[in-house]
C-alpha cells in the first residue's frame, strides 16, 4: 500500500514538473528525462550504481518477460498458515537486517526500501493473473539464498553476480493450485479486497490511538 502511495506521488510530481516546464516534442524527448535517476541522487554516494540493477526507467523492478522452465515436477503442497507466517516474517527481518546493517545513510535505506516494497507488489497481480505472467519464483536466483550469510552468521559483503534484468529468466511455476478461470477471477478479487479493507482498517485504529493515545 505504501508502496503504491510512492509511485502516485511520484507520478503527481512528474505530471506537476512537466506541466511548468517549456514545451518538448515528446517523439524525441531522451527516456533520461522523463525518469528520475538515483545515480548519486542528491549527492549521495552510497546510491552511486543505483540505476544499474534495474534501470532508471524500471525503478520497482517489474518483470514484463519471463522464460518458464519446460520440466519442472514441483507441485503446491499446503502447509499450515503459521507456518508460511513465520517463514514470511523471516524474510521481512533479513530484509530489516540487509538495510539497516549495510545501508548507513538514512535516505538511501528509504529509497532502496521503497523500491523492494514496489518490486514485492507485482507479485500480487501475477497471483491474481492480471499481469499476463505465471504466479511463479526464479529458481536462479531462489539459489543464492545460502550466500547471503557468512559462515559465521554475518552478513555477507560480496557481489551475488547478477542484476534485476535477469529476474525471470529462470521461473519455476508450481502445479496444484485450485485456479479455475471461470470462478479465481471474482474469488481472488475479493480476497484482495477483504485483505486491502483489513489493511486500512488496522491503519485507521493506529491513527485514533495515536491521536487519542488509548485504545
Amino acid at each position: 500500500m505504501f508502496a503504491k502511495i510512492a509511485l502516485s506521488l511520484l507520478s503527481i510530481f512528474a505530471l506537476a514538473s512537466s506541466a511548468f516546464a517549456a514545451p518538448v516534442n515528446s517523439q524525441t524527448q531522451s527516456l533520461a528525462r522523463r525518469y528520475t535517476s538515483f545515480d548519486n541522487w542528491d549527492g549521495i554516494s552510497s546510491l552511486s550504481g543505483f540505476d544499474n540493477f534495474y534501470g532508471s526507467d524500471n525503478f520497482s523492478g517489474e518483470v514484463s518477460t519471463q522464460v518458464v522452465a519446460e520440466e519442472t515436477d514441483v507441485v503446491c503442497e499446503s502447509v499450515s498458515i503459521t507456518i508460511i507466517q513465520q517463514k514470511l516474517l523471516v524474510l521481512q527481518e533479513m530484509a530489516r537486517q540487509i538495510i539497516t546493517e549495510q545501508i548507513c545513510e538514512v535516505e538511501t535505506q528509504t529509497i532502496v526500501f521503497q523500491q523492494y516494497l514496489s518490486s514485492v507488489s507485482h507479485f500480487s497481480d501475477d497471483i491474481m493473473h492480471t499481469s499476463g505472467l505465471s504466479a511463479g519464483y526464479d529458481s536462479s536466483i531462489v539459489s543464492h539464498y545460502s550466500d547471503l550469510y557468512n559462515s559465521d552468521g554475518s552478513l555477507s559483503a560480496y557481489d551475488l553476480g547478477f542484476s534485476g534484468s535477469d529476474a525471470g529468466q529462470s521461473v519455476v511455476v508450481p502445479s496444484g493450485t485450485n485456479w479455475n478461470s471461470a470462478t479465481s477471477p471474482s474469488s481472488v478479487q475479493g480476497a484482495y479486497i477483504a485483505a486491502q479493507s483489513a489493511i486500512s482498517g488496522q491503519g485507521a485504529a493506529n491513527a485514533a490511538i495515536a491521536v487519542n493515545g488509548t485504545i
